[in-house]
């Protein structure tokens, strides 16, 4: 995380001090670096500039339309997974033939929503669902560019939950029957046969899972333009990892030799989905210490961010580093844990890290992927502030929710407030 560092002895997101940040905004907050998802979209993109390619950021990673208007300026389109991601990534001005949509269960609603706003690609993921793309299709009359999503049974070497390339996982269609469903769909009216799709993954961090799909793909492409299916699109999805605690994974240069020495005679664009390898260490989660608790076993950090506003280490065991804002030589070993009535809401376990008081503050590093746009309101606590910082200044993206926020959509029942009973 490059443009988090200490100076003068307290933690900067560029040169934005997070001790300002907190006493004029208040805690929790992710605050992400500006510089560091342009970095990291930069370096992704010029590693793959020798060949035609689209990048589209995995909206679901980090989803504030701040975030999605900075890479789209850059650029970048959208990896999108339903009707509410489509809307952010139009709301922050991707273009829409830089969209491409993924995901299982797409509702006709959705899918009629995307072919009117022109999107480039549809990556189907059953035979069922290419009927529902032709029906939508043809009551709009719009016609609609597909790929499919092949299941080449890679395994991405990566958290059971976070993998998606094996054959016992939901996503996409077996290799081994895939070139059936592509005849079958060039047969369909309102479809145009245009990609393959695949995505085995997330947070790998070898490269040879991804050389060893690229080089399926291809296979797959060049049997279906012998069967007369003209394939335009090879879409690689994302699943490039970043460094939690001491994991090497490839650096850009290297994934790209393995892909790109996969297909080096095809004529194809290439599709890329990063998610985390661009946002991921962009971000972190501040937060303020309110109480210390010992008991015969531990040493408790009682912090203001829980397991609703970073979900990972309560769902996967991850780790994510956790730095004092103030630096400190004191260590203490400890289980930092947010407010929430359940024994799962910890940041950390066991935990050799630094002896922050109370009212001072921890920055939960490596948070800018899945933290914010897996949060939630459980136990109806308020969803944290976002601020997105650019050299000196910071800019606050998402204003810290409210309770009139909690409580916005619901309404009591009028027999309620009546007290007649119906």
């Amino acid at each position: 995380m490059n443009y988090f560092s200490y100076q003068n002895g307290t933690m900067h997101c560029e040169e934005t001090a997070l001790e300002q940040i907190a006493s004029e905004i208040g805690t929790p907050f992710y605050v992400y670096s500006a510089k560091s998802f342009t970095d990291s979209y930069n370096n992704f993109a010029n590693a793959f500039q020798s060949r035609k390619n689209i990048i589209c950021f995995a909206v679901k990673s980090c989803s504030n339309i701040g975030v999605l208007g900075l890479l789209g300026s850059l650029g970048a389109g959208a990896d999108i997974v339903s009707g509410g991601e489509l809307y952010r990534a139009l709301r922050a001005g991707i273009d829409p033939e830089k969209i491409v949509y993924a995901g299982v269960g797409k509702t006709r609603q959705e899918i009629k929503e995307a072919l009117e706003a022109g999107i480039l690609m549809f990556n189907a993921e059953s035979a069922q669902e290419l009927d529902v793309l032709n029906e939508v299709a043809g009551s709009t009359g719009k016609r609609a560019r597909v790929a499919i999503r092949v299941n080449p049974n890679v395994d991405p070497k990566t958290h059971p939950y976070i993998s998606t390339g094996l054959k016992k996982n939901k996503f996409g269609i077996s290799a081994d029957t895939v070139k059936e469903q592509f005849r079958y769909a060039a047969t369909l009216e309102w479809l145009d046969v245009e990609g393959v799709h695949c995505h085995i993954g997330s947070q790998l961090t070898e490269v040879s899972p991804f050389g060893e799909a690229a080089k399926i793909m291809a296979s797959l492409i060049k049997d279906l333009r012998a069967d007369g299916i003209d394939i335009k699109y090879l879409d690689m999805g994302g699943g490039l990892g970043i460094t939690y605690n001491g994991e090497t994974p490839p650096n850009h240069s290297e994934y790209a030799a393995a892909v790109l020495e996969a297909v080096r005679d095809l004529d194809v664009t290439l599709i890329f989905e990063p998610g985390r390898n661009i946002s991921g260490n962009a971000g972190a989660l501040v937060t303020r210490v309110l109480y210390t608790k010992d008991t015969e076993a531990k040493h408790f950090k009682v912090v203001d961010a829980a397991m609703n506003d970073l979900a990972r280490p309560s769902l996967y065991d991850a780790y994510h580093s956790i730095l004092p804002v103030r630096e400190t030589d004191a260590k203490i070993k400890c289980d930092v844990v947010g407010p929430i009535c359940e024994t799962g809401d910890f940041l950390a376990r066991d935990r050799e890290a630094a002896d922050v008081p109370v009212d001072g503050l921890y920055a939960v590093m490596s948070a800018g992927a899945y933290g914010m746009s897996m949060s939630s309101n459980y136990n109806s606590r308020p969803r944290a502030a976002e601020v997105l910082v650019s050299g000196g200044n910071y800019f606050i993206i998402r204003r810290r929710e409210t309770y009139a926020d909690l409580t916005g959509p619901e309404s009591v029942p009028a027999f309620l407030r009546t007290g007649k009973n119906i």
